[in-house]
C-alpha cells in the first residue's frame, strides 16, 4: 500500500528541488506505510505485580507506572494490581486482554468435587472412626484421653507416646480408632467453619459429681449442629458424690435421651482416673461406627484435612494431616490450602517413620513449602506441575479477595459494601493535635459500638497525635480505613498520596461533629428501614373479562388516591389475597397516572385475575424511614 506525497504543494520554506521536473510539475515520491502491528490478546491473571504486568505486555515497568499514574494510582514495581486495573493499562498500550481464570475455575472446581466425593464406590472399605472428645474444662477430657491412650501403649515402649501431633490411633478388639486431641468445641467448630467435617463420633464428657455446665450445653449444641453421632461418657463415677442418674436427667431435658430411657444416645459410666469403663467405652464407639457404616476408598489419591501445622526449627514446615480417604504415600505431591509440596518424610503418632497412611490415619508430614492453616483440606497429585498450579491459583484467588477487602473506602459507600455481602465494619485512623482530644475522640467512637445495633462495628487501626502523614495514608490504604483528623492538616506528601490512592481523609474542628458524622455512617452500614405508606382505598364495583382472558375491574376510589406506580393489595373480607403491581390504570379509555377520591377508574393487575365485586383494594408504596436514634 502506498501514499502519494506531493512535495511541490509545500508552502513557504518547502524544498525547492521538489518543484523541478518535466514540465515544471510536482515530483511525487512513493512511500511504503508500515503494516499495523497485529497482537494476539493476552491472558492476565486475576492479580499480578507491576513488574509481572510489564513483562506480559513486553514493556518497561516505568511505562506501566506512568499509565497507572494517569488513573491516579501510585505504584512501585512490586505492588499488586487486579485484573480490571491491569486491563485498562493494557488497553491504553494497545493490547486486548482476557482474564486467565478459566483454568483456575476448572481446576478448583475439580479440587472441590474430588473433596466432596462420597465413599459409595465399589472399592470402598470399612475405615476406623474419627472421634473427638468435648465437654466442660474440669470434667476430665484430658484425663480420659490419657487413660484411653495409656491402655493401648505397647508393652515395653518407654515413655509411651513419644510426641504430640494433635491426633493418635489406638487398637481395641483388633480394630483401630482415631482420636483427635483438640482443645474443645472451639477448634471443632473452627474446622467446620473452614469446610472441614472431620469428626465421625463425638464423646461428650460430663462429671458425675458436678453435672451439666454451660460449656456442656455449648458442646451439645455444636455436636447437634454438626449432625455427628454422640456418646456420653459419665466420668468420675468412682467419687462418693457421683450421681449418674442426675446427669441423665439433666441431659434428657436437653433432648439428649439415654438409650435405657428409650432414646438413642449411649451413656457409658467411666472413671478416667482409675481406668474403669474404658473398654466398655471403646466397645460402644466401635458399635456406633458399625451402625454408621464408615467407609472410604483406600486405593485412590489421598485427601483429607490439616489438623495442626507449625514451623519446626530444624525440620521447617510440619503439618499433621488426617487422611479421610485414599492412601498418602511418600513422595506424593500434596496441596493443602494455598501451599503445596512433595512428602519428604512421614511419621505416625508415636514418632515412627512410615511410608504410607490409609483412611482415618493421622500422620505428620514434612515437605510443604509453607505452613497451612488448621482446617485446610488437602489433596494429592501425581504431577508436581498440577499441584503447584492449583496452589498458585488458590493463592491468587486469596490475594484477589484480600485486595478487594482492603480497597480504600469512603464514608459514603460503606452501605454499598454491606449490600454486596462484605463485612459491616468501619475502620478508622485518628490523628489529633493533642493527647486529651485524642483520648476523648477514641473513647466516644468506641462507645458507638455499644450504642449501635448488632452487626455494625468500628475498629481503630491507629490513634496518634500530629499531622496526617504519608505513612498514615498508606496504612489506611492497606487496611481499608478512613482517616479522621481533628485540628490537624495533612502534609504535602500525605495529600498527594491520599489523592492518588483514593483514601478518604476528613478533618474536623468540633468533636461532636466528628462523632455525629461517623455515627451516621455506621447507621448507613445497616440495611435501611422501610415502612408501607397507604396512598388510597378503592372498591371493586364491576369486573370485565378481556379477549385475552385478563380481568379488569371498575373501581370507585373511596379515599386518598390511586397512583399508577403504587402496589395494589387485594382484600376480601379482611384477608389479603394478592399484593403486586398495577398493569393498567384508565379513566374511560385513557391511561392516567393517578385517580383521586370520588372518581371511577378501570384497573388491571399484574398476574391476578380473581377480582370480584365488593373486593377492597389498598394502594400503597414503601418508603425509607430514619432509624430510631
Amino acid at each position: 500500500m502506498t501514499d502519494t506525497i506531493g512535495r511541490g504543494t509545500r508552502r513557504g520554506g518547502g524544498n525547492k528541488r521538489g518543484r523541478r521536473g518535466a514540465g515544471g510539475g510536482a515530483r511525487t515520491v512513493a512511500v511504503k506505510r508500515a503494516a499495523p502491528v497485529v497482537r494476539e490478546p493476552v491472558s492476565l491473571p486475576p492479580v499480578m505485580s507491576v513488574a509481572e504486568l510489564a513483562d506480559i505486555l513486553e514493556t518497561s515497568g516505568i511505562e506501566i507506572i506512568r499509565e497507572l499514574m494517569k488513573v491516579s494510582i501510585m505504584a512501585n514495581l512490586n505492588q499488586q494490581v487486579d485484573y480490571e486495573t491491569a486491563a485498562k493499562v493494557a488497553e491504553e498500550l494497545g493490547w486486548e486482554t482476557n482474564e486467565a481464570d478459566s483454568a483456575m475455575k476448572s481446576t478448583v472446581a475439580d479440587f472441590e468435587s474430588r473433596r466432596l466425593e462420597n465413599d459409595s464406590d465399589p472399592d470402598s472399605r470399612t475405615r476406623p472412626p474419627v472421634i473427638t472428645i468435648m465437654g466442660h474444662v474440669d470434667h476430665g477430657k484430658t484425663r480420659l484421653l490419657d487413660s484411653i491412650r495409656s491402655t493401648n501403649v505397647a508393652e515395653g515402649e518407654a515413655g509411651g507416646i513419644t510426641q504430640h501431633i494433635g491426633a493418635y490411633q489406638i487398637e481395641s478388639q483388633g480394630r483401630k480408632l482415631t482420636f483427635l486431641d483438640t482443645p474443645g468445641h472451639e477448634a471443632f467448630t473452627a474446622m467446620r467453619a473452614r469446610g472441614a467435617q472431620v469428626t465421625d463420633i463425638a464423646i461428650l464428657v460430663v462429671a458425675a459429681d458436678d453435672g451439666v455446665m454451660p460449656t456442656t450445653r455449648e458442646a451439645v449444641a455444636h455436636i447437634k449442629s454438626a449432625q455427628v453421632p454422640m456418646v456420653v461418657a459419665v466420668n468420675k463415677v468412682d467419687l462418693p458424690a457421683a450421681n449418674p442418674d442426675r446427669i441423665k436427667q439433666q441431659l434428657s431435658e436437653m433432648e439428649v435421651m439415654p438409650e435405657e430411657w428409650g432414646g438413642d444416645i449411649p451413656f457409658v459410666e467411666v472413671s478416667a482416673k482409675e481406668g474403669m469403663g474404658i473398654d466398655d467405652l471403646l466397645e460402644v464407639l466401635l458399635l456406633v461406627a458399625d451402625v454408621n457404616e464408615l467407609k472410604a476408598n483406600p486405593v485412590k489419591a489421598a485427601q483429607g484435612v490439616v489438623i495442626e501445622a507449625k514451623i519446626d526449627g530444624s525440620r521447617g514446615p510440619v503439618a499433621t494431616l488426617l487422611v479421610q480417604s485414599g492412601t498418602l504415600n511418600m513422595r506424593d505431591v500434596v496441596v493443602a490450602g494455598t501451599t503445596w509440596g512433595r512428602v519428604k518424610a512421614m511419621f505416625d503418632d508415636r514418632g515412627k517413620r512410615i511410608r504410607r497412611a490409609g483412611p482415618s490415619s493421622p500422620v505428620e508430614v514434612m515437605g510443604l513449602m509453607e505452613v497451612p492453616q488448621a482446617g485446610d483440606t488437602f489433596l494429592t497429585f501425581e504431577d508436581e506441575k498440577a499441584g503447584r498450579q492449583l496452589a498458585e491459583q488458590r493463592s491468587a484467588q486469596k490475594r484477589v479477595e484480600h485486595l478487594n477487602e482492603n480497597r480504600p473506602i469512603k464514608l459514603t459507600d460503606l452501605y454499598d459494601q454491606v449490600q454486596e455481602g462484605k463485612t459491616a465494619e468501619l475502620r478508622v485512623i485518628i490523628k489529633s493535635d493533642v493527647q486529651g482530644s485524642l483520648g476523648a475522640i477514641q473513647n466516644a467512637l468506641l462507645k458507638l459500638n455499644e450504642d449501635m445495633e448488632a452487626g455494625v462495628t468500628l475498629s481503630v487501626q491507629l490513634a496518634a497525635t500530629g499531622a496526617v502523614t504519608e505513612s498514615d495514608v498508606n496504612l489506611a490504604a492497606t487496611t481499608g480505613s478512613i482517616v479522621l483528623g481533628f485540628n490537624v492538616r495533612p502534609d504535602v506528601a500525605a495529600k498527594r498520596a491520599a489523592d492518588a490512592v483514593g483514601v478518604d481523609v476528613r478533618f474536623y474542628t468540633i468533636i461532636y461533629e466528628l462523632i455525629d458524622e461517623v455515627k451516621k455512617a455506621m447507621t448507613g452500614l445497616l440495611a435501611p428501614v422501610y415502612q408501607d405508606v397507604t396512598d388510597g382505598y378503592a372498591e371493586v364495583r364491576e369486573t370485565f373479562k378481556l379477549p385475552n382472558n385478563d380481568v379488569v375491574a371498575g373501581l370507585y376510589v373511596l379515599d386518598g388516591k390511586v397512583p399508577r406506580n403504587s402496589r395494589a393489595r387485594v382484600l376480601r373480607s379482611g384477608t389479603v389475597l394478592f399484593e403486586g403491581g398495577i398493569k393498567s390504570l384508565k379513566r374511560f379509555k385513557d391511561d392516567v397516572r393517578e385517580v383521586a377520591a370520588g372518581y371511577e377508574c378501570g384497573l388491571g393487575l399484574e398476574g391476578f385475575n380473581d377480582l370480584k365485586v365488593g373486593d377492597q383494594i389498598e394502594f400503597l408504596h414503601r418508603e425509607e424511614v430514619a432509624r430510631p436514634s
